[in-house]
């Protein structure tokens, strides 16, 4: 087998039918736009242009000779060429033919069958006349060969020119240049600079290196679904920790979903992954245990083992890795074939054909699709953990959320030991569902009792309790009971502070308390507060923060088996809210008395046929005549 020459032949050693071909290629080349020189190129031209470097020198690789030797002539030179062979250093193939046999037709997907075969045709007219039946077929062959490589059966990399555009970190928008202020979100200082990545493929790659994903083509639906059973939709979690983050992710884990996790820096997402590494790894269905992979950049397997035997995990199923490059981790999670594969963080790794450090916004996003891809052609599912910003969203562009197929975040007061786990984001369920989870000295665990987290413990009728009332409140599929209290305080140099309630609402209602009800809270400083962290973002808590804010003025403590369900008005008067019904009967359920509700709603829940009395009231006068007046 011979190799490239490496340098053109000299024209007085060619043989006729040689410079024949010298010169075709040269025209064909000059007609495809290829080289400009005419009629025969210099060797530093023809070499900048590789195609036509290996076209003019592929007739000499085939006879299998050096540019240094002399042209074998006769029966001699035809008895020392009894195969002739060639190898492409660019495409790694090899064609070969004996002397006298037929040359196999070797072809690449994608090539433009009609380019060939006008161009061959050509050749091969011209060829005619010489009697060399041998040449002209193994120049058929040849050109053949050589037309379908340049049609697009060759892969390579090239290097293409640097794209960068400026993208706002918080809402996405991408902008035709840098702006102070982003023009969609108003938000300073946000937009930065993106960066395409330094290396391409001309013909797009698969993360695989797999023939069946290559040959796939779109399918029926019909197909899709036929066969399956909708047991292997999702990955179940099991125990009470699994199930509660299950309810979040809308009834377990997507196989070859990519999941994004988001939280403040302590408050327990690497623990939460490795706890459902654990849960998954040792018995996600009836099938057994299953292998999970848990890759972190920021922490060494030692580091990992370690958290992992404080927090009693035994599981022989989990594998740990540590490392950062994403190419390196996908190609031991390959081997592997684990159910699922955890990363702890996105900001951590980095792909090395990717300009910029670990972090960055085109790292950021360039894993992030890199492992989307991972996932959607291999059916894993890909937990991620995200760090976020000072304002609590996840670092890198809001992009990033965009490409995953969920973002779930961690929330929870700095002393506080209560979790709760949100969706912001769930293409395979709803976004409205909240767990509640509670930081042990084993890890996170799922909180029995949800209103235990929301109420005080010492809770009675007295004179320090006054400003105190109880909302019930719906987020998803859960109702709670949530404490709300107030505090009025004459002479203070503070106007108001608002803690887990919308300042603008808060406003409204004293408002309407000092217009409609005749309150004088004018030279008074109030304070509001959600009890554990709670954020009060429906209009249903609106009477219980009235309620609050008048037994604190009044100084009257609200009886402890009274609850407030209902929106106030800028009139004063009392409003309905969604799920009314379900509601009262869960403050029926945990033990109230009185349930405070608009008139509107009184005679439906009254046929409820609940051990609770409903007391409609229209105003937020009648509510203070009812309840303040009766003890």
């Amino acid at each position: 087998m011979q190799r490239s020459c490496s340098r053109l032949p000299s024209i007085p050693n060619m043989q006729p039918f040689s410079k024949f071909l010298f010169r075709e290629s040269i025209s064909l080349l000059k007609e495809s736009q290829l080289v400009h020189t005419s009629p025969f190129p210099s060797f530093a031209t023809a070499k900048k242009f590789s195609s036509a470097y290996r076209t003019i020198v592929s007739y000499y690789d085939l006879r299998g000779f050096h540019s240094s030797e002399q042209m074998p002539e006769g029966e001699e030179g035809d008895a020392a060429a009894r195969v002739w062979a060639t190898h492409e250093p660019i495409s790694e193939q090899i064609m070969a033919k004996p002397k006298g046999g037929e040359v196999e037709e070797v072809d690449h997907p994608g090539a433009d069958k009609s380019l060939q075969k006008g161009k061959l045709e050509m050749i091969l007219r011209k060829a005619e006349g010489s009697g060399e039946e041998d040449e002209k077929t193994e120049l058929l062959s040849r050109e053949r060969y050589r037309w379908s490589s340049r049609a697009g059966g060759r892969v390579n990399e090239k290097k293409t020119k640097m794209k960068s555009s400026w993208v706002c970190k918080e809402c996405g928008v991408n902008l035709g240049q840098w702006w102070g202020t982003c023009p969609s979100c108003k938000t300073p200082g946000s937009v930065k600079r993106y960066a395409e990545a330094k290396f391409l493929k001309s013909g797009g790659e698969s993360v695989l290196d797999n023939e069946a994903v290559k040959l796939t083509v779109p399918q029926r639906l019909a197909d899709v679904n036929k066969g399956m059973n909708k047991s292997d939709w999702r990955i179940p979690l099991n125990g009470h920790l699994g199930m509660e983050v299950a309810r979040v992710l809308g009834g377990g884990i997507v196989p070859g979903s990519l999941v994004l996790f988001g939280g403040d820096p302590g408050v327990g997402k690497s623990t939460l992954l490795l706890q459902l590494a654990a849960i998954i790894s040792e018995g996600c269905n009836s099938r057994g245990p299953a292998r999970v992979v848990y890759v972190s950049g920021e922490e060494s397997i030692e580091q990992i083992g370690n958290r992992a035997d404080r927090m009693r995990i035994t599981s022989e199923d989990l594998y740990l890795y540590s490392s950062t490059d994403v190419e390196d981790i996908l190609d031991k999670v390959q081997n592997l074939s684990p159910k699922t594969l955890i990363v702890d963080s996105i900001q951590t790794v980095y792909l090395r054909d990717v300009i910029g450090s670990a972090g960055n916004i085109t790292q950021v996003k360039e894993c992030t699709l890199k492992l989307l891809h991972f996932a959607k052609e291999t059916n894993i599912p890909v937990l991620l953990i995200g760090h976020v910003t000072k304002t609590g969203d996840i670092a890198g562009p809001r992009m990033l959320e965009h490409m995953v197929d969920a973002v779930l975040y961690i929330e929870g007061e700095r002393y506080s030991s209560y979790r709760l786990l949100r969706s912001v984001k769930n293409r395979f369920g709803s976004t409205d569902e909240l767990g509640l989870l509670e930081m042990t000295e084993s890890g996170l665990q799922a909180v029995s009792n949800p209103n235990e987290m929301f109420l005080s413990e010492n809770y009675s009728d007295s004179d320090v309790l006054a400003g105190l009332a109880l909302a019930i409140v719906v987020d998803g599929s859960r109702t709670f009971v949530i404490e709300i209290q107030a505090l009025c305080v004459s002479g203070s140099s503070v106007a108001r502070h608002v803690n887990g309630i919308q300042e603008s609402r808060a406003d409204m209602i004293i408002s309407v308390l000092m217009k409609q009800a005749g309150l004088k809270l004018q030279d008074n400083a109030i304070f509001l507060n959600v009890v554990s962290g709670f954020k009060l973002t429906e209009t249903a808590g609106d009477l219980a923060i009235a309620a609050a804010i008048c037994s604190s003025f009044l100084e009257f403590p609200i009886p402890h088996d009274v609850t407030f369900i209902g929106e106030v008005g800028l009139g004063g008067e009392l409003r309905m809210v969604p799920r009314m019904d379900k509601r009262v009967t869960a403050a029926a359920k945990l033990g109230f008395k009185r349930c405070i509700v608009p008139k509107a709603a009184e005679n439906n829940l009254s046929s409820l046929d609940l051990n609770i009395k409903i007391l409609g009231c229209r105003t937020l006068k009648d509510v203070i005549n009812t309840v303040f007046s009766t003890h």
